[in-house]
C-alpha cells in the first residue's frame, strides 16, 4: 500500500493542476520531447515574459486533475506532455506556436482556450492571429483610410461648387 505522506503530495500536486486550470484562461498541452535544458529554458523565459507558465506533471496526475475540472484532455496526454497556464488566451499559443517553428522537436497536442478544448490545428489558427495592437492597428489603418477618401470627395466637391 502508499505511504499516505506520498499519496498525500500527490493530491496536493492534482489540486495545483486543478486550480490552475480553473484559474487560466488559456491552456496549452505540447510535446517537449527532443528540446535541449537550453531550448526549453529559453522557451520557460518566452512564456514567462507574456505572463504565462510553464509546468510538466505526471500524466496521471493530470488525468485526475483533468477529470476533477471536467476538461477533456486526456486523449491528448500520450507520451510526456509539458502545459501552460495562462490569464491571456493568446498569448502562451502564439509563444509555443512560434518557438514550435524554430524548434522541430517542440509539438503541439491540444489546448484550452476560452473553456473550449482546441486540436493541435485549432490552435495554429489561433496563433495565427494577429495581436490586439496588430488588430487596432489595422481597424485605425482602415478608419484612416474612410477619412481621406471622405476628405478627398468633399474636396472635389467644393472645387466643383466653386467653378
Amino acid at each position: 500500500m502508499a505511504n499516505a505522506k506520498v499519496i498525500e503530495q500527490k493530491s496536493q500536486v492534482v489540486s495545483e493542476i486543478k486550480e490552475k486550470l480553473d484559474n487560466a484562461k488559456s491552456v496549452v498541452l505540447f510535446d517537449y520531447r527532443g528540446l535541449t535544458v537550453s531550448e526549453v529554458n529559453e522557451l520557460r523565459r518566452a512564456l514567462k515574459e507574456a505572463g504565462a507558465s510553464y509546468k510538466v506533471y505526471k500524466n496521471t496526475l493530470m488525468v485526475r486533475a483533468l477529470n476533477d475540472s471536467n476538461k477533456e484532455l486526456e486523449n491528448y496526454l500520450a507520451g510526456p506532455s509539458a502545459i501552460s497556464f495562462s490569464d491571456d488566451e493568446l498569448a502562451p499559443v502564439k509563444v509555443i506556436s512560434e518557438f514550435a517553428k524554430e524548434h522541430e522537436a517542440l509539438e503541439l497536442k491540444a489546448g484550452i482556450v476560452e473553456g473550449k478544448v482546441a486540436s493541435a490545428a485549432e490552435l495554429a489558427q489561433y496563433a495565427a492571429i494577429p495581436s490586439r495592437e496588430g488588430l487596432l492597428t489595422m481597424l485605425a489603418g482602415g478608419m484612416m483610410g474612410v477619412v481621406r477618401d471622405l476628405s478627398i470627395c468633399l474636396d472635389l466637391y467644393s472645387n466643383q461648387k466653386e467653378n
